[in-house]
């Protein structure tokens, strides 16, 4: 290579290595640096490089194409374009669209290091051998489309005009609050519906990871037009989002539990960086199983500051036994204090944030012997709530409100629990916690019980350990 990447490209070495390979195995290319232009408007200056690749279809064709190299390459995935000539048509189908862009399964589930640059181009070479992404026009269609392909070659390569950047940048400033839900699943959808419900976003983006065409729940969404609601496979359609709700989950054919969270730990590696590079400024709000370990695999990934990185945690256990302490105990004045910390499932606990002072200990023991009796009532009801997706969506929604709107308002959810509780290791537990457009602003005080920091300790025990198991 006759350059070498800059220095905004973190894996240098490893992105070069990449592209050695790349030269050695198809000689044709030429690589440069160029400026991108994402959807949004924003642009920068990237690695590229463009040439033909062999497809046999019948007869054998030559199909140009271009790939842009992300400078969190290797751990995102490059964007793919067609590179037509002017007497050549774009063959929309499920792995193209109208501007030539390239998608792919191999791009959808990027991973490092088992995804790479010669691995991609060999999957593409497969794909448009079963289905050919370019055709051939008659001389007046082939002048007809010159127009639309320098259109279609300036945005592929940086160079829109002024006109349509401020066009397309004033559509944006017009959308302040902008949220991604990350995955087309049951949970994402109804994470998607919740919020829209809630009206908390100017916009949400729905990005469908899954491979093919729309199927399912997001055909429906677009058949029946959710107002404000964008469904994208493209992760630039989540530039510049306030929050990113994470709601993927693998489901391959594993058999150990440290295997099924393994397989999401490796989809993460290919959607963190991404989502990470197009909105810097996020709050990511985990809703991924399990929550405690996937939130601290997302803080990892993005390098944000702790405080951007949260887990739904135990939002809706908190929230609903509130209600049960409330309105089947009729206990409201503990209620304001009350809330289920820990790790999600069998392992979490009830706690408080203050207690009323008594006029003597014998009061105090009293006054709390009385109110773990009604907490234990508030938890044994709460067993048989189960959480379903619906209900989760709704967590969601209300957490994204707490943030978008900066309300401060105090929820109990995942965050780094490092300090609190004499717990040394990194760990993300559920604690309440204030909430604001910045993520946790605070973490609230809890009363100090020796049972629910042990209860806390061993979560944060066992958690540690299972993340040791990881590879990250």
């Amino acid at each position: 290579l006759s350059f070498s990447p800059p220095s905004q490209y973190k894996f240098r070495d490893l992105t070069i290595e990449e592209l050695k390979n790349v030269s050695k195995t198809y000689p044709n290319f030429t690589f440069s640096m160029n400026t991108y232009t994402f959807k949004d408007g924003s642009q920068k200056d990237l690695l590229n490089f463009s040439g033909t690749v062999p497809v046999k279809y019948g007869n054998s064709y030559n199909i140009p194409i271009r790939l842009w190299i992300l400078d969190s390459h290797p751990f995102a995935p490059p964007i793919c374009f067609l590179k037509p000539t002017a007497n050549m048509g774009i063959s929309v189908g499920k792995h193209v669209d109208a501007r030539g862009r390239i998608y792919l399964p191999y791009l959808q589930n990027w991973s490092h290091p088992k995804s790479t640059l010669i691995g991609l181009i060999k999957e593409m070479i497969a794909k448009f051998e079963e289905e050919l992404p370019l055709y051939s026009l008659s001389s007046s269609d082939a002048a007809r489309q010159s127009e639309l392909l320098s259109y279609i070659a300036k945005i592929t390569e940086g160079e829109t005009d002024m006109k349509s950047r401020s066009k397309t940048g004033g559509k944006n400033e017009g959308c302040f609050n902008k949220i991604t839900v990350v995955g087309a699943g049951d949970l994402g959808i109804v994470c998607v519906l919740a919020v829209a419900a809630k009206d908390v976003a100017d916009k949400v983006v729905l990005l469908d990871l899954s491979e093919g065409a729309a199927k399912g729940g997001t055909m429906d969404l677009e058949i029946f037009a959710v107002p404000n609601v964008e469904i994208s496979k493209d992760f630039s359609a989540s530039a510049d989002s306030k929050v990113v709700v994470l709601t993927v989950n693998s489901l391959g054919n594993v058999q150990t539990y440290l295997e099924v969270i393994q397989s999401n730990v490796d989809l993460f590696r290919g959607i963190i960086p991404a989502v990470s590079h197009y909105s810097q400024n996020a709050v990511l709000l985990v809703a991924s199983h399990p929550v405690e370990v996937m939130t601290f695999v997302s803080w990892k990934l993005s390098s944000f500051p702790k405080s951007r990185v949260i887990g739904v945690g135990a939002n809706l256990d908190s929230e609903r036994f509130q209600y049960i302490l409330t309105n089947l105990l009729k206990a409201e004045v503990l209620a304001k204090d009350a809330w289920v910390i820990g790790e999600q499932g069998e392992d979490k606990v009830p706690s408080w944030t203050s207690c009323n002072v008594v006029a003597s200990q014998t009061e105090a023991m009293a006054a709390r012997n009385s109110r773990e009796k009604v907490a234990n009532r508030a938890m044994e009801i709460l067993k048989g709530k189960g959480q379903r997706s619906w209900s989760v969506g709704l967590s969601v929604a209300d957490l994204t409100d707490s943030i978008l709107k900066d309300k401060r308002k105090v929820h109990s959810v995942s965050t780094l629990a490092k300090g609190c509780c004499n717990i040394n290791s990194e760990v993300f537990l559920s604690l309440p916690c204030i909430l604001g457009t910045s993520g946790v602003i605070e973490m609230v005080r809890l009363e100090e019980d020796p049972l629910v920091q042990e209860k806390l300790q061993s979560s944060a025990g066992s958690i540690h350990d299972l993340q040791q198991q990881l590879k990250l």
